[in-house]
């Protein structure tokens, strides 16, 4: 039997029954979906209709596995103990497969040879020699690392012979490849370590300015606004100068991480301030106050909680900017230097007209650095519209 009301009752043919969905039904369990889900579940399923989001939380994703792997990926320790000296300023090793000599069914690159030129004034001139074919391979033994409390020296790659340098060396011979990805590791460790300092400093602070409010609001507001009107350059040429010539390059990281998070806790503190200055009127506050609880525990289980998923995107938000102060602070040189690998202190070889004239391949890093900015805003503000409940979504 087949009923003639398409889309309406199901149709059937046999002992089979299809059951056809109306377009009104659709849409009411649509509906229903939408309003019965978590604001967690509202905010991914507004964040991933944003291609534009979506793609650089893939690239960002990629970046952050890049960095924390960083040892692994890297065929050869990205300080002076893994430097090539015979191949000082040299230009990257783009793998191949074929040649004037014929095909490889493995990728190789050619070895080369050092000698002073006389049309240099007696430079050192690297010459490629095409007799020599050093062979890609994979998972090779190398320098020793550390992942966690465990030991590995197994490398994703590395040649049968000699060295392979993808981006290139720096004037040392330092590998490039290797040291821009531990520099995106050290800038993501800066970000998360000032990233968590002013977190908690905002949490705290702007908790109790918006939770008490009068004089104490007040006095913490002035604070706040003496904070921010601190200009960052001269703040860190006095700390430059104040940080001692003999610490550790791990001893100036956190420093600089922890100076970083100290001047960076305002702008959070005033939103967390503005959300409890709205919610500590409701009736639910009123409620735990009349049973007794703590101003610390109504803060910490039922004021925080209801705006968690903003306080999250505004920390998504601050990290490139706290990665760009690291970057820019050891570009100037007030921030980490040698051993350290970071983006800004990398970016410090590209300042000479040497370099932008001879060796463009140390400008490798800043495209990394471009892309890791840009996808932590572009991620950003996906969130930011995606937690927007009254930001046109549907």
């Amino acid at each position: 039997m087949t009923l003639d009301s398409p889309g309406k009752l199901p149709a059937t043919t046999g002992p089979h029954v299809e059951i056809v969905e109306t377009e009104d039904a659709v849409e009411r369990r649509a509906r229903e979906a939408y309003f019965t889900a978590s604001q967690r579940q509202l905010i991914w399923s507004r964040f991933r209709k944003n291609r534009t989001a979506m793609t650089a939380g893939l690239l960002l994703i990629v970046l952050v596995l890049m960095g924390l792997f960083a040892p692994f990926l890297s065929p050869y320790d990205p300080t002076v103990a893994g430097r090539d000296r015979d191949y000082t300023n040299g230009a990257p090793q783009v793998p191949r497969f074929c040649d004037d000599n014929g095909c490889s069914l493995r990728p190789f690159i050619y070895g080369v040879t050092r000698e002073r030129s006389l049309a240099t004034n007696f430079r050192w001139v690297t010459a490629i020699d095409t007799e020599d074919r050093r062979y890609l391979q994979l998972f090779v033994t190398g320098w020793e690392y550390k992942l966690g409390p465990l030991t590995f020296d197994r490398h994703l790659f590395g040649v049968d012979e000699g060295f392979i340098h993808l981006f290139g060396t720096d004037d040392t011979g330092k590998d490039i490849f290797s040291r821009t990805l531990h520099a995106i590791y050290t800038s993501l460790a800066v970000g998360t370590l000032g990233v968590l300092i002013s977190f908690v400093l905002a949490l705290v602070i702007g908790g109790i300015a918006g939770y008490f409010g009068g004089v104490i609001d007040a006095v913490i507001q002035m604070v706040t606004d003496a904070i921010r009107t601190i200009p960052i350059i001269p703040l860190f040429m006095a700390v430059a100068a104040f940080i001692p010539q003999e610490w550790s390059s791990e001893t100036r990281f956190f420093f600089i991480s922890i100076i970083i998070g100290f001047i960076n806790w305002p702008t959070l503190a005033r939103r967390v301030r503005t959300h409890l200055l709205v919610e500590r009127n409701q009736d639910y506050v009123l409620a735990a106050q009349l049973q007794g609880a703590s101003a610390g525990h109504i803060i910490r289980r039922h004021l925080l909680p209801s705006f968690t998923s903003y306080i999250i995107v505004d920390l998504v938000i601050s990290f490139p900017y706290i990665v760009l102060s690291e970057t820019a602070l050891s570009f100037i040189g007030l921030g980490l230097k040698d051993p350290v690998n970071s983006l800004g202190v990398m970016l410090q070889n590209t300042t000479s007209a040497d370099v932008l004239l001879n060796y463009q391949w140390y400008f490798i890093p800043v495209l990394f650095f471009i892309a890791l900015v840009m996808a932590f805003v572009y991620v950003g503000d996906g969130l930011r519209d995606a937690a927007d409940p009254y930001g046109g979504h549907k």
